[in-house]
């Protein structure tokens, strides 16, 4: 299997329908959370909603580096999620987080297999490898979170 069709899979795995490495993904654990669960604050730990913005933050920015060529996101805003005040935000959020995980998985499906050890828009981030393959972690290690945020809100 070509490189890219290989990560492509694996981002749709953790995001949208799999089940292999962690036994659910993204779609279906924020698909029965309410707007009240996703933003309900439990001791110290971020969000659900945070954490659903958190990500989508990073496909969206890479989304639009891709288009442009220039890598515009920053750590420091990743987690400035706008108030979630009702279920039309939180289905908002929860839309445009499924969107952009599919698009992602689309545009890296469709890169060429010798950009994978490219600079990733500057050298000192490293491969084009090394930071789509950082997307896969990132969200397994979020999604963990989630997982585990759910159960307390849940139990």
């Amino acid at each position: 299997m070509e490189k890219q069709l290989f990560i492509a899979s694996r981002l749709r795995e953790v995001l949208l329908n799999g089940y292999w490495i962690a036994n659910t993904n993204y779609q279906e654990q924020l698909a029965d959370i309410s707007w009240e669960q996703a933003i309900l604050k439990i001791n110290n730990l971020n969000t659900i909603a945070a954490l659903t913005y958190h990500i989508n933050y990073y496909l969206k920015g890479l989304l639009a580096a891709f288009e442009t060529g220039k890598l515009e996101i920053n750590d420091k805003y990743s987690f400035d999620l706008p108030e979630i005040v009702n279920k039309n935000d939180w289905d908002k959020l929860r839309s445009d987080f499924f969107i952009n995980a599919a698009l992602f998985a689309d545009k890296v499906e469709q890169l060429n297999a010798e950009i994978f050890d490219k600079p990733f828009f500057d050298e000192k981030y490293g491969s084009y490898l090394r930071n789509i393959e950082g997307v896969v972690e990132h969200s397994y290690y979020h999604l963990g979170q989630i997982v585990l945020i759910k159960k307390i809100i849940t139990q």
